[in-house]
């Protein structure tokens, strides 16, 4: 009986401590998912591509999402400021290809496709055949926390000192998006006058509006 006794534990002793056994085709068996002492595995020791951008985290994972926009026609100003709303396409020149799923927009408001810290920059060239005083124009990025109410974010000036002349603005905002339901962004200008032009093309970025996903939130 105190034979069975000692054989019943190592038994159990085995059920609970598997060992570690080198196969012949040279596995390891017996080690669990998070079996190994920290520093035993280290970068150098990872194969070539072995790790994916699926299987990295934050900025590891590098660009994920990344899109460009524009206007295909010339935007007249707006004395009292108005949002772009019309005439809005994804760049698609060759050479250019959005990375990830990219962004959406309806009537000038644009959702994003996850969420993230996202880089967004706006530029545009503009021009103004007045002649006349130091005339200007400006662009503001807008972005909603509650897909109601915007806020100006980031502002661009861009000025006109004599008649037909051509200048630019931009502005760029990094925006924290936690919720891709509420979390949207708008383009709005403002011109001196209405005679003043943001200029738009469908086949150059005269003017352009860039999402970069660059890190998780």
């Amino acid at each position: 009986r105190s034979h069975d006794y000692r054989a019943f534990w190592c038994k159990i002793s085995y059920l609970i401590v598997m060992p570690i056994a080198i196969n012949g085709s040279g596995t390891v068996t017996g080690i669990s998912v998070g079996g190994l002492p920290d520093g035993i595995v280290d970068t150098d020791m990872l194969a070539n591509n072995a790790v994916t951008a699926a299987k990295a985290t934050g900025s590891a994972k590098g660009i994920t999402m990344a899109d460009q926009w524009r206007i295909t026609s010339n935007l007249a100003g707006s004395a009292s400021g108005a949002y772009i709303t019309a005439n809005w396409e994804r760049n698609d020149n060759a050479g250019f290809e959005k990375i990830g799923t990219g962004m959406s927009e309806s009537s000038g408001v644009f959702s994003f496709p996850e969420t993230g810290k996202y880089m967004i920059m706006a530029k545009c060239d503009i021009y103004s055949s007045r002649n006349g005083y130091n005339y200007y124009q400006r662009l503001e990025i807008h972005t909603t926390q509650n897909d109601s109410s915007y806020t100006s974010q980031a502002t661009g000036y861009g000025s006109h000192a004599v008649q037909y002349t051509r200048s630019e603005m931009s502005a760029s905002f990094i925006f924290d998006v936690t919720d891709v339901s509420t979390h949207k962004v708008k383009f709005h200008q403002y011109t001196y006058h209405g005679d003043s032009l943001i200029l738009g093309d469908s086949t150059n970025n005269v003017n352009n509006f860039t999402f970069l996903k660059i890190g998780t939130t």
